[in-house]
């Protein structure tokens, strides 16, 4: 009975004040008594048993922050800027030396190194530019004896989808040949070859992709023109990248703003571009110039404008 009325006068005072304020002592207290005490639970009611051990694990975490705070730095030494340095500089100037190589250079300097930590290192070394500006020069030697040719389409009006067919140098970006057509064949393409090489013009290499429309005669016109054909890899566009570009550049200047009536108005479109994309618009890849050469103003008069392609785009000049 003493215990029964024990619990209804703690329960008339959980009624006056819901939530009472328990200190530290208290909290530790009820951590304690579950720990060595199996009927706590019976005998709790201010506070809900998963709110005993939420403090226990509250206490747990405070605990182990505590004393590892306390303990002294553990793991490995952070390697210091200069050290770091000097890898990047032994990994530079000396290409073909390991880390076991370079390890042995740092000992002698009196570094206290592990190789494992060199060779980490020397994975993260800023690559040298050199190599790559090498490979830039001997492209740009060599981009005269370059050409490239591909296939895009282009929707009509009617719903139609004609081919656009065209062949670019790799020199100055021109535009060597192109023409457009609904059917495309093979021997349509080797005509086409024909008219874009003429007087024996051709470059010495070709790259085009391995469409199923140059079938087996494309390759061996190629050759009879006196070029190499170099066929890129299944669905590796990248590989043909000026051609790409080029496509890209002609959608966004011109095709993604109109809309071809048909096969006849397309070659007019492409006509006109062509003459914009060689004569007026600027390319980064030629040091922001043309593909025939357009010369820099020096008068000192107004600035004018004319329309090119309908107004889509613009040529700036200065009156004399």
């Amino acid at each position: 009975m003493e215990n029964l009325a024990l619990r209804q006068q703690l329960t008339v005072l959980k009624r006056q004040r819901r939530r009472p304020s328990l200190g530290i002592v208290d909290k530790i207290f009820w951590v304690v008594a579950r720990r060595v005490w199996s009927g706590w639970k019976h005998s709790l009611i201010i506070v809900t048993p998963e709110t005993v051990v939420r403090w226990h694990r509250a206490g747990f975490r405070w605990y182990w922050r505590l004393i590892s705070k306390a303990r002294a730095r553990v793991g490995r030494m952070p390697t210091s800027q200069a050290v770091r340095d000097l890898i990047f500089r032994m990994v530079a100037e000396n290409p073909t030396w390991g880390a076991s190589r370079i390890h042995g250079e740092l000992l002698m300097l009196g570094f206290d190194l592990c190789e494992r930590t060199i060779s980490r290192w020397m994975k993260r070394a800023p690559r040298d530019p050199e190599p790559a500006k090498r490979w830039l020069a001997f492209l740009r030697n060599h981009r005269e004896a370059i050409a490239a040719m591909d296939f895009f389409k282009v929707p009509t009006i009617s719903f139609g989808v004609p081919y656009c067919f065209f062949v670019i140098s790799h020199g100055r970006r021109r535009i060597l040949h192109f023409n457009v057509t609904k059917h495309p064949t093979s021997l349509w393409v080797v005509q086409q070859l024909r008219e874009s090489f003429p007087f024996e013009l051709a470059p010495r290499f070709l790259i085009f992709d391995r469409d199923a429309k140059y079938g087996r005669e494309v390759p061996v016109a190629v050759r009879s023109l006196k070029m190499s054909p170099v066929r890129t890899s299944f669905e590796s566009p990248w590989q043909n990248a000026v051609a790409e570009r080029w496509v890209e550049s002609c959608r966004r200047d011109l095709l993604d703003h109109v809309i071809a009536v048909n096969e006849r108005h397309l070659k007019r479109l492409l006509s006109e571009y062509v003459r914009y994309y060689h004569g007026d618009r600027t390319h980064l890849g030629l040091r922001k110039g043309t593909p025939d050469y357009r010369t820099r103003s020096t008068a000192s008069g107004r600035v004018l404008s004319q329309d090119r392609l309908g107004g889509l785009h613009h040529r700036y000049h200065r009156a004399a």
